[in-house]
């Protein structure tokens, strides 16, 4: 297995393939990651792939990949999505506070003890930020169990669980707290005591309380869960009971069912209310909107009756009879044709025209205009205008 020679390489490598390593923490939960669908998003590039394995990056299980077990937990801890609650780590840092007090006070070089001093402070920055994400962590898991674990057994057990990692938890800040006190080690804090030092055992402090206050509230958070799943636990208990009586057909002999169903007035024991609405008859029957509504009824219900649609009464003879509407229209290349073969104003030839029927002087003027418009290019319109019956007309003759 090779490892990073610098930061550079390592930082260059996680953002050459950030691509693949984003699936791979997403689909962290997954039980396959194939090999394909990652050599896709390589632009299949198999050394790429390779190299990361080599690095012990990523791991190669069989066809499936999967993110190192060091790099998923870096991940989860940066992005705050860490589902493990691990108490050792707070524990590990009390020991490393105390080992390295003492190194202090056992040391006379000035630059080796302010090492141990340093180390301390870190110790201390540490436990304050894994206190808090432990808390929210437990929290986050409690409900997550409640909700999401179908098994109400299993269900009880893991919250048990997590409330023994609550003690824990707890009795570790309890610790810290009387660490940083200077109760234990009251020489130290009064040698090494400085203004950085001070700044951090406060921060530490609020962020102890901060937890205990937390722990309270998941506290009373899991007493609830624990007490609903013993309900609901013992409802569904009651219910197999009542299943298994009622499947033996002896319900009614060995319980009081019908004495507690009596006395119940609950709603949902009532019969449901029905209201006859009776529509006349005359209205389904000229209605279309009602007889689509009456047929869709039918449909749901699937009932077998057919419906009959009433027949109407015979089309009188007066409908069947023939009626002929004649109407004579008027050609206008037939009027200009006779109109350019003689030397009459368009208007007299109009008003004299034989249009085969009676044409008013209005119908007139109309034709006058739909000539003009049509054939202005084949007359002679002049500037000169004339009157007729009130009506001012230019006076129009073929060219």
């Amino acid at each position: 297995m090779k490892t990073f020679s610098s930061i550079q390489q390592l930082l260059a490598t996680l953002s050459r393939e950030q691509k693949l390593l984003s699936e791979l923490f997403e689909k962290r939960k997954m039980l396959s990651f194939n090999y394909d669908y990652a050599l896709e998003l390589v632009e299949f590039d198999a050394d790429k792939i390779s190299a990361l394995i080599d690095y012990a990056v990523v791991r190669q299980n069989g066809n499936n990949l999967e993110l190192d077990d060091l790099f998923l937990q870096f991940f989860e801890q940066v992005m705050e999505v860490n589902e493990e609650i691990n108490v050792s780590y707070i524990n590990e840092h009390i020991q490393n506070i105390k080992q390295n007090i003492i190194y202090y006070l056992q040391e006379n070089n000035e630059t080796r003890k302010y090492g141990y001093l340093r180390q301390v402070k870190h110790a201390m920055r540490k436990i304050g930020v894994i206190a808090l994400r432990n808390v929210v962590d437990l929290n986050r898991n409690i409900d997550n169990t409640f909700k999401n674990e179908p098994n109400y057994k299993i269900k009880k057990t893991k919250l048990e669980h997590l409330d023994q990692k609550r003690n824990t938890i707890y009795a570790l800040i309890n610790q810290t707290d009387h660490l940083v006190s200077g109760e234990e080690e009251l020489t130290f804090f009064k040698v090494a005591s400085d203004e950085e030092l001070n700044r951090i055992i406060i921060l530490l402090k609020l962020q102890l309380n901060e937890c205990r206050h937390n722990l309270i509230d998941i506290q009373k958070q899991i007493i609830e869960y624990l007490n609903r799943i013993k309900h609901q636990s013992g409802v569904i208990e009651k219910l197999r009971q009542i299943k298994y009586l009622k499947d033996q057909f002896e319900l009614k002999s060995k319980t009081d069912i019908v004495e507690l169903l009596d006395k119940n007035t609950a709603v949902i024991f009532e019969p449901n209310p029905v209201y006859t609405l009776n529509i006349p008859l005359d209205q389904i029957q000229a209605d279309d909107d009602a007889r689509l509504v009456i047929e869709k009824v039918a449909k749901r219900l699937r009932t077998n009756v057919k419906s009959i649609m009433p027949l109407l009464g015979s089309i009188s003879d007066e409908y069947l009879e023939t009626q002929i509407q004649e109407e004579i229209q008027i050609n206008l290349d037939e009027v200009k044709n006779g109109f350019l073969a003689g030397g009459n104003n368009l208007f007299e030839f109009i008003f004299n025209y034989d249009f085969g029927r009676e044409v008013s002087f209005d119908e007139c003027v109309t034709i006058y205009c739909q000539m003009i418009s049509q054939f202005d290019t084949q007359f002679k319109i002049m500037d000169t205008y004339s009157t007729k019956e009130d009506v001012e007309f230019a006076m129009v003759y073929p060219k």
